[in-house]
């Protein structure tokens, strides 16, 4: 025995004294101060995944290190089953930003107990702050996210060596001594904890010391030591590693409960499904379960129902859903019952429609046939929203459409005709413009250039009818000369591209 075990062996009965038994140091308290509860702060290393931190979870519960009272009045006074519980729960989330109400529907305890909890997974450095949440007045409150730790105890305890620096170090290797109380960690970390049942008590008894879930470290010369707490009295067996307590009711089954005597595996079994890689077998529904499902459903479909309350439309539905009617079956049931065109109250309507369902449609041939009937019906009407799409679709793109009343085509026609009627010109001494054939007007260059400047700008947007009109009326040669050249062949060349094409140029 090394001289520092020496100095902190337990005495302990002389029949339970094993020839092998193994050296015993003693661990100071597990307490982290407030000040060191950050991930920045923190003395311990970051877990990899929830089923490694669940291991130093549980090796805290057994370990009986963690003496609160010693440090503070309130709060709990120990690592209870509850908190293993919670560490479970906190375990499932990534990232672990679990809120207060979720952990109190969760557990069933109350807010204090569950910030109590939360406090001794801190205090024990299994949990750290990463940003702290807040809870303004107006704004939506935010919930702390964490981060899972493994405090540098267990890793002293089991002897396991680590590489790099700070809250990112790496597991490199682990004593030999503290493989055993690894494997019994990794089993337990293995099992789903059930959240505790509080059982009335009806006598004070005085708290059982838990046995220590100690571990081995490394001593002086490299040899593994098992460890036990400052206040425990418990005896380790066997000489190998020490028991832990089951902390969250994970105890081994006695050998009475083993069928021929045969040894259960301590992992969970799986099931059919999962093991085959499928998903779990969903419960079947009851028959309230069958009823709010298909309200549901109906309060999706029905644009008449949005909005309504679905535990009403539940108890509406509630002869059709019991007799075993899906979502399409009433949906055509109301195709042949047919519904107002203005409906004030949604419920009402489907209570009154459905009144006689079960004893007109009563057999499955007559529901197929009715299913049957509001598919066609629904096919029509999808196929005539397609028709009358498309039909304003093309009256939208193709070209100007006559208007339907006879009065508005009277005053359109009017409009028209005194548009392409031309004006009287006062025509004067030295002017001449081809007009009958018999008389020429000649323009000058004051009045065509804001004429031709009409012209081009007309041309920009595509529209060519200054230019075809002056074509009309003095020839494609004559206007050519008096317009340009150029001028008269964008506009033809625009018009030829018209009309071989289905291309307009302008703006609606």
């Amino acid at each position: 025995m090394s001289t520092v075990a020496a100095e902190a062996a337990v005495v302990v009965p002389g029949p339970r004294v094993a020839s092998d038994v193994v050296e015993v140091r003693t661990l100071p308290d597990l307490f982290v101060p407030e000040v060191s509860q950050w991930l920045s702060s923190s003395a311990g290393r970051r877990a990899l995944d929830g089923y490694s931190w669940m291991q130093s979870v549980h090796w805290v519960a057994g370990s009986g290190l963690y003496q609160p009272r010693r440090h503070r009045s309130s709060g709990l006074r120990s690592f209870t089953a509850t908190t293993v519980f919670i560490a479970q729960l906190l375990a499932e989330l990534s990232p672990c930003r679990p809120g207060i109400d979720y952990l109190v529907r969760r557990t069933g305890l109350s807010e204090r107990a569950v910030e109590y909890h939360l406090a001794a997974l801190r205090e024990t450095g299994l949990l750290v702050w990463i940003v702290k949440g807040t809870r303004v007045r107006g704004k939506r409150a935010q919930a702390s996210e964490f981060a899972l730790m493994v405090p540098v105890e267990f890793d002293r305890a089991l002897g396991i060596r680590t590489a790099g620096e700070g809250t990112g170090r790496r597991v490199v290797g682990i004593a030999e001594a503290g493989r055993k109380l690894m494997a019994k960690l990794a089993t337990r970390a293995a099992r789903k904890v059930r959240r505790p049942r509080r059982k009335p008590s009806t006598t004070t008894s005085k708290p059982v010391s838990k046995t220590p879930a100690g571990g081995a470290g490394e001593g002086a010369g490299g040899a593994a030591e098992t460890v036990v707490s400052g206040g425990s009295r418990c005896t380790p067996m066997g000489g190998g590693s020490p028991r832990g307590s089951s902390a969250g009711g994970t105890y081994s089954p006695p050998e009475s409960k083993l069928a021929s005597g045969a040894s259960k595996s301590p992992t969970p079994k799986k099931s059919k499904a999962k093991a085959a890689g499928g998903r779990k077998p969903k419960r079947s529904l009851n028959k309230i379960g069958r009823r709010f499902q298909l309200a549901g459903e109906l309060t999706r479909r029905v644009e008449w129902l949005r909005g309504c309350s679905v535990p009403r439309i539940a108890w509406v539905v509630r002869e059709v859903a019991d007799a075993g009617w899906t979502a399409d079956e009433v949906l055509a049931w109301l195709e042949m019952r047919g519904t107002a065109e203005r409906v004030r109250r949604g419920s009402g309507l489907l209570a009154v429609l459905l009144a006689s369902a079960t004893t007109v449609l009563d057999t499955p041939a007559k529901l197929a046939g009715a299913v049957e009937q509001w598919h066609r019906a629904e096919e029509a009407r999808r196929r005539h929203r397609i028709e009358r799409v498309r039909a304003a679709r093309e009256q939208h793109d193709g070209g100007w459409q006559a208007p339907a009343s006879r009065a508005v085509r009277r005053e359109v026609e009017a409009a028209i005709d005194q548009l392409l009627t031309p004006a009287p010109v006062a025509v004067e001494e030295g002017q001449g413009l081809v007009l009958d054939g018999s008389e020429t007007f000649e323009l000058g260059d004051e009045e065509l250039a804001p004429l031709i400047a009409a012209m081009r700008e007309e041309l920009s947007y595509g529209r060519t009818d200054l230019v075809s009109a002056a074509i009309e009326t003095l020839g494609a040669e004559e206007a050519a000369r008096v317009l340009g050249e150029d001028l008269v062949r964008r506009a033809l060349q625009l018009e030829a591209l018209a009309r071989n094409t289905s291309i307009r140029f302008g703006t609606r």
